[in-house]
């Protein structure tokens, strides 16, 4: 076998390099894809999760409250529980630092208490500078900055920063360094962060090792921790960094996984299309010995061959794109999921043999029909002409048991928070609908009447009558089209939704806020007398406040955004889904996202008790009366009346303003108002309902325009599927076209027949493909993203993109056909007739 390969398939490799290229180049590319999203998503995975670690410390177990922190009298408790050794309090606050250009940096400020945090969490310990005094270590006004966070504002130990606390600006003075990596970091005496961002008296968390001996789970028994503090351990805080975008990941791995599926139909084109021009080669081969199973042996190898070869040069290309990625895009790739994070390359070898793998089994996949092919060859009549590649008859009804059974698949739940069973679905449907080809080319061609045209008669009675030949010839472009139909009508529909669900949460018109994120909001605010002075200016008719902020309701999950706006009609101010229950007299109402429905099990209904603690109590207890689309928070968000959370929590700021303006009001002067009372230097953005929608959509579009080049490369791939199918049956042909050539038909005539044949197979495929895709975009829509990022969305079907995407497909594929068929209708053709005298 290895003499052959090296004489017989090399000598084919050599004749014919391109073609085989071809089928090098989309292994190459789906292992390349695959294998470079792996890395990114691990390596920013792995960096995140280190610097995360680096700021929170090792701790045996660490005591997390709401994003507002909790009582600071819990620490003297913990502090003296016996069977904890060491008990280290933080004070955590995400805000704003001013560069000196004036553009603000996020920065994450931690507040510590310097004397017991080393045990537990050295990376955070401060390095004063020379000429420091120690005592400095305490200072209100002293902060210590990361390596990023020096790098980004561009300052020096010795020099002033200024960290932004509600509209205001505390002016503090660099003092040295802290060795923690990841993004911007500064750290204060915790003294100090209380005082410099209001939270004097309250913790964020408290972070405790153990006595030796001591048990976590007893520890947590014996607590007795207020509502609210949750008591979270090492391995809750690393599958808690993992959910945050594990979903993201796993549907980039699936997306990108989709070019090795198409990959492995290049190689079925190339294969069969080389296997039809040895045909003779192999009969002879066959006459001198060569075994069945040897041909078949020989096909496979040649399949392994050209896998191995892409896969190991697709995993060299995967490992500098990743590496160029990470230098270029920080490992984002753009889910926003690690902000901040640089990470380095973290190559990984049971990645790189498993992508590998995914390599050669898609070529190998994609040569097994060719190499039965080889394998059922009769050499006697190969030797005389007479064979040919017809595929054989598979079992009938296997494609429609395989889409029946891609139906069920995608009615299943998901396993772990992934949508396992819909990938299968898509699979299996896509499978099935390839098997169904044959059949569907006969549905299809038997609606057309007989043609007087000699032509058109005889492309469309072959077409109907091989076509089991079109599963070899239409198998590319009915998978490459149905995923290029449905990518097409899953963007489109998420867009639709979007525009939409933007249309009803922004209805103001114009919006002002100064925190960026949810991160932020507690640290930057607007206060109640900027609000009542905002609300009491000329042109503005109606004022909304919004007031956000994170609840931890499982250590395993990301928090939950609890938004406080307004609610005095819900059915208008949110885009509610499903049923709407009345409000209930001294029953706090809430409205969830539907994440919190598949995440929590809240639905209309149902109690929720939120660890929200204040002067109504350790926490608030309220009824779901509905369920609103959140297209922002994946892992789900609780919006209430701003009364009662004022009431509860006696918490009266605000991190956003909508503003109704009269009539005539003029917009700059509005803003011009607001900058005046807020203060010349107040840190504030203003935008217009139309400006976040096209801002929005902008964003949307950039996200997805990945798809289209994949839409492209899927077709792209199909084309050149249907042209090497068609070459390899065009070859087996001749005598067919010679003998027409015979009977009077010219070359222009022979060459109608073929485009015809090409167009009609390619029709039929392309009206395959479509229905295909759209069964396919269902699941995609109905399945794979709700279960995935937890939420829904409404169908649309843009016929105009997908009958263009189809008309194309059938321009192209005909003209394939007609192209592939010119070498085999010339004067070689004529000749052919003379191998039978």
């Amino acid at each position: 076998m290895r003499r052959l390969l090296s004489t017989y398939s090399w000598s084919e490799l050599r004749h014919h390099p391109w073609r085989h290229l071809a089928a090098v180049l989309a292994v190459l590319l789906g292992v390349a894809l695959a294998f470079s999203v792996h890395l990114i998503n691990q390596s920013a995975l792995s960096e995140f999760s280190a610097a995360v670690r680096a700021v929170n410390g090792q701790p045996d177990l660490e005591l997390r409250g709401p994003q507002g922190g909790f009582d600071e009298a819990l620490y003297e408790a913990v502090a003296a529980h016996p069977q904890v050794a060491h008990a280290s309090p933080v004070v955590e606050v995400q805000s704003y630092a001013r560069r000196p250009d004036g553009r603000r940096v996020a920065l994450r400020v931690a507040g510590i208490d310097a004397l017991v945090v080393a045990p537990l969490a050295p990376a955070l310990l401060p390095q004063l500078a020379e000429n420091e005094d120690r005592l400095n270590l305490f200072a209100p006004g002293a902060i210590s900055l990361n390596a990023a966070a020096q790098q980004a504002l561009g300052l020096r130990p010795g020099e002033t920063v200024e960290v932004q606390s509600g509209l205001d600006w505390v002016r503090l003075r660099v003092v040295g360094s802290v060795a923690a990596a990841g993004p911007a970091l500064g750290v204060m005496d915790i003294a100090g962060a209380q005082a410099a961002f209001g939270r004097l008296g309250r913790l964020s968390r408290i972070d405790l090792q153990l006595a030796a001996g001591a048990s976590s789970e007893a520890v947590r028994r014996t607590l007795a921790l207020p509502p609210g503090v949750q008591a979270v351990g090492p391995q809750d805080a690393s599958e808690r960094i993992s959910n945050v975008s594990r979903a993201y990941r796993v549907n980039l791995t699936v997306l990108a996984l989709v070019a090795l599926f198409t990959g492995g139909f290049l190689v079925f084109s190339v294969l069969s299309l080389s296997v039809a021009k040895r045909l003779q080669h192999f009969a002879l081969l066959g006459v001198l010995g060569l075994s069945a199973r040897e041909r078949l042996q020989l096909v496979v190898a040649e399949a392994a061959l050209l896998g191995g070869l892409g896969s190991a040069l697709g995993l060299a290309l995967g490992t500098g794109l990743a590496a160029l990625a990470l230098r270029l895009l920080a490992g984002d790739l753009g889910g926003g999921y690690f902000p901040g994070v640089a990470p380095g390359l973290q190559f990984s070898s049971a990645a790189a043999l498993l992508y590998g793998g995914l390599g050669v089994l898609a070529a190998l996949l994609g040569g097994w029909l060719p190499a039965r092919a080889a394998q059922a060859l009769a050499p006697a009549q190969a030797l005389k002409g007479l064979g040919d590649l017809q595929s054989r008859r598979g079992r009938r009804g296997l494609g429609l048991v395989l889409l029946a059974g891609g139906a069920a698949l995608a009615l299943l739940p998901p396993v772990g928070g992934l949508p396992l069973f819909a990938y299968l679905s898509v699979a299996a449907l896509l499978v099935g609908g390839i098997a169904c080809v044959p059949d569907a080319v006969a549905l299809l061609l038997a609606a057309l009447g007989p043609s007087r045209q000699p032509q058109a008669l005889l492309a469309v009675e072959r077409a109907r009558r091989m076509r089991h030949s079109a599963t070899v010839a239409v198998a590319g472009v009915v998978a490459a089209l149905s995923l290029a139909v449905a990518l097409t009508v899953m963007v489109a529909s998420f867009r639709d939704s979007v525009g939409r669900w933007l249309d009803a949460v922004l209805p103001a018109d114009l919006y002002v806020r100064t925190a960026v994120d949810t991160a932020s909001a507690e640290a930057v605010f607007l206060a109640p007398e900027l609000v009542e002075a905002v609300a009491r200016l000329d042109g503005v008719e109606r004022l909304e406040t919004l007031r956000i902020t994170s609840l931890t309701l499982a250590p395993t999950r990301p928090g939950v955004a609890l938004i406080a706006r307004p609610l005095s009609e819900p059915e208008r101010s949110l885009p509610l889904t499903g049923e709407l229950k009345p409000a209930r007299p001294g029953v706090v109402g809430l409205f969830v996202s539907e994440a919190m429905v598949d995440l929590y099990g809240a639905r209309p209904g149902t109690r929720l008790r939120l660890p929200l603690p204040g002067p109504g109590g350790p926490a608030l207890e309220g009824e779901v009366r509905g369920i609103w689309r959140d297209y922002v928070r994946q892992h789900g968000s609780v919006v209430i009346d701003s009364a009662d959370f004022v009431r509860h929590t006696g918490d009266t700021r605000v991190n956003d303003l909508s503003l109704w303006l009269r009539d005539g009001a003029s917009a700059a002067q509005v803003q011009a108002g607001i900058r005046a009372l807020g203060g010349a230097a107040a840190p504030l953005d203003f935008a217009s309902a139309g400006e976040i929608r096209a801002r929005s959509l902008q964003i949307f579009d950039r996200s997805f325009a990945v798809t289209y080049w994949l839409q492209a490369v899927a077709v792209a791939i199909g084309l050149f599927g249907i042209a090497a199918s068609f070459s390899a049956q065009v070859l087996a042909r001749r005598k067919e076209f010679g003998l027409l050539r015979h009977l009077g038909f010219t070359r222009a005539q022979v060459l109608a027949v073929v485009a015809g044949e090409g167009a009609a197979w390619t029709a039929a495929g392309a009206a395959l493909g479509l229905a295909l895709g759209l069964m396919v975009s269902v699941v995609l829509v109905h399945v794979v993203n709700p279960q995935s990022f937890h939420w829904s969305m409404d169908l649309l079907l843009p016929w105009g993109r997908l009958l263009a995407l189809c008309a194309a497909v059938v321009l192209a594929g005909s003209l394939t056909a007609y192209l592939a068929g010119r070498a085999a209708a010339g004067r070689d053709a004529v000749l052919a007739v003379k191998e039978d005298w």
